[in-house]
């Protein structure tokens, strides 16, 4: 890849309820939007961080990522901060791709309830 670059490209979705397979869900359908929307290969994936509200503990996201093929990807969970009044029962992603991709090239993804966290990264094709 010629004149590639880090990016990080950023995704959310609200989770349904406190279960692995609400988890696996909402993790699925902003992780594959992701890839698609911005045309990644696995092998472009440097890392990807995956965080949970504290509300949500049933599932470790990642296994999403596994069960699609990442097996080579770093990836690693971790839990939000406890902010008040924050939205909870979030799944959050921060994928890191080598891609020649400008800045502002890059297709974050916030689905649902999730657009709130960041409706200046959110398009109306999303």
């Amino acid at each position: 890849m010629q004149n590639s670059s880090v990016r990080g490209i950023r995704g959310a979705n609200v989770v349904a309820e406190n279960t692995k397979s609400a988890i696996y869900q909402a993790t699925h359908e902003v992780l594959t939007q992701i890839i698609q929307l911005n045309q990644i290969a696995m092998e472009n994936i440097a890392a990807i961080y995956f965080t949970l509200t504290p509300d949500l503990n049933a599932a470790f996201p990642a296994e999403v990522a596994r069960e699609i093929g990442m097996t080579k990807v770093p990836l690693l969970c971790m839990q939000e901060i406890a902010v008040p009044n924050s939205l909870p029962q979030v799944v959050r992603i921060l994928m890191l791709v080598n891609t020649s991709k400008q800045q502002a090239e890059i297709k974050h993804v916030f689905i649902g309830k999730a657009k709130v966290l960041r409706d200046d990264l959110t398009t109306e094709e999303e």
